[in-house]
């Protein structure tokens, strides 16, 4: 029988979906981060559960040929790259095994054309946005940087090598301020103390940038100081921001802001648009292969000029406008009230006269555009990672799309809803897998549908 803090001697021979090495011991299978297909290591076992248990590596005797050098000095610690270890090649190599894997084994779908993976120009400085927890050592020291895998333990790191050397200059700065101002740090258990996060926003085209701090209040101690040393330390700043958060959460930003010095927003370039980007807005981080999963998306829609597109969780319009030019009309929906002006402002900005905005959940909208005798002929879903509901695809196999195009984050949850797509009478045809975020374990997947012979029973209430 398996035993904790057992040693024992193994070869990795697969990776879960968070990227840990898979192994086997007396018939149990055991996840060990850290590790690579094809190494021989010794495990020690450290947690025990009913199904599987976990392992740490213990010494490596033998090598993965994937296996490299990681070039970030707190890769363990933080957690956050699990794949920094092994070569890109065979990063997208069990990106695209995993996306195929949930789509068969969950989904139960074999039927489909998987096209190559998209892989990054880079694994470093990819990121636009970033997002830094502040808190405490036990010594007082302040700690600015991730937390740990699966823990609100703040990993204290100067330099990340997936955002751009801006955001560290801006970190250093926002270092120096608080130990010259003494502003006081948020403690979650208490909730008291004054800093919450450093968050981070910058147009990769435009260079523009966005520092936000995250407060539980409605001010901080030396203002004109933290403006100025953010200022000197980034020129590229376009804005220095408060966040007001009072709330007992985990959500990093709350309601408001306070504006210190510039713009409230940055701009940036994607897919030929100009969008405006507030620091509650959602914007692709990786904008160059956003670009490029965007382009596999419109691919995938196939329009010629004559189509009514709807592009539901529309967010601020980015996936729907970079194809409006394409469409007859683009009919964008989204619950959130200040993206649907943020999509509005931006179909203004880039002088799109065939796009609408509609705030509402999908099946409001739904009973809208069926009221209007309006019926789009190509539906774009952009879910979040829980994915869609049953109710939701019964909706959009009730307007009796053509065409489906599907943008995932989540394998799992997007093999489980194209199952209930099939059922409602939508086969999945191509499936395209996009690395979107080199180095971690998330992966991003564009699914074309299209109407089946056999139809859906679902119809529009």
């Amino acid at each position: 029988m398996i035993q904790k803090n057992t040693i024992f001697e193994t070869e990795i021979t697969a990776m879960t979906a968070e990227g840990s090495g898979i192994c086997r011991h007396e018939g149990m299978a055991v996840f060990v981060p850290g590790t690579a297909v094809g190494d021989r290591c010794a495990v020690r076992i450290v947690k025990i559960l009913k199904k599987y248990a976990f392992g740490r590596l213990e010494r490596l005797l033998a090598p993965s040929p994937d296996r490299i050098e990681p070039d970030c000095p707190v890769a363990v610690q933080c957690g956050g790259c699990v794949y920094r270890h092994i070569r890109y090649e065979a990063e997208l190599q069990i990106k695209a095994q995993r996306v195929r894997d949930a789509l068969e084994r969950i989904g139960g779908l074999h039927d489909f054309e998987m096209e190559p993976i998209l892989a990054a120009s880079g694994r470093c400085r990819y990121r636009n946005k970033c997002q830094l927890p502040i808190g405490l050592a036990k010594d007082g020291a302040l700690q600015l940087g991730f937390f740990a895998v699966n823990s609100h333990r703040i990993v204290d790191t100067h330099a990340c090598l997936l955002q751009p050397v801006e955001f560290d200059r801006a970190a250093e700065a926002f270092r120096r301020w608080q130990s010259a101002s003494g502003e006081s740090v948020y403690d979650e258990a208490t909730h008291t103390g004054v800093l919450r996060h450093l968050y981070m926003r910058r147009g990769e085209k435009s260079r523009e940038m966005l520092v936000c701090v995250v407060i539980n209040g409605g001010a901080v101690h030396e203002e004109e100081l933290l403006v100025r040393l953010l200022r000197e330390a980034v020129p590229e700043i376009t804005g220095v921001l408060l966040n007001i958060n009072r709330e007992k959460t985990n959500v990093v930003l709350g309601k408001t802001c306070r504006t210190l010095w510039g713009k409230d927003t940055i701009t940036d370039t994607l897919c030929g648009l100009e969008f405006e980007i507030a620091p509650h807005a959602f914007y692709q981080v990786n904008r160059t292969q956003a670009e490029r999963l965007y382009g596999k998306a419109a691919e995938y829609a196939a329009l010629t000029g004559t189509e009514t597109l709807l592009d539901l969780y529309c967010g601020t319009g980015t996936i729907g406008l970079s194809m409006a030019k394409s469409a007859k009309k683009l009919i964008g929906v989204e619950i959130v009230p200040a993206a649907v002006e943020n999509a509005r402002r931006n179909a203004e900005r880039n002088r799109i006269a065939n796009a609408e905005f509609l705030c509402a959940d999908a099946a409001e909208a739904a009973r809208i555009l069926f009221e209007r005798g309006e019926k789009p002929d190509v539906i774009v879903i952009d879910p979040p990672r829980k994915g869609c509901d049953g109710a939701l695809i019964a909706t959009i196999a009730a307007m009796r799309p053509k065409r489906v195009v599907y943008v995932s984050c989540d394998p799992a949850t997007l093999a489980r809803d194209l199952k209930l797509f099939r059922e409602s009478g939508y086969k999945t045809e191509t499936v395209t897998p996009a690395d979107m975020f080199p180095g971690t374990a998330h992966v991003e997947t564009v699914v074309r549908l299209t109407k089946s012979t056999i139809e859906g029973q679902a119809a529009v209430c």
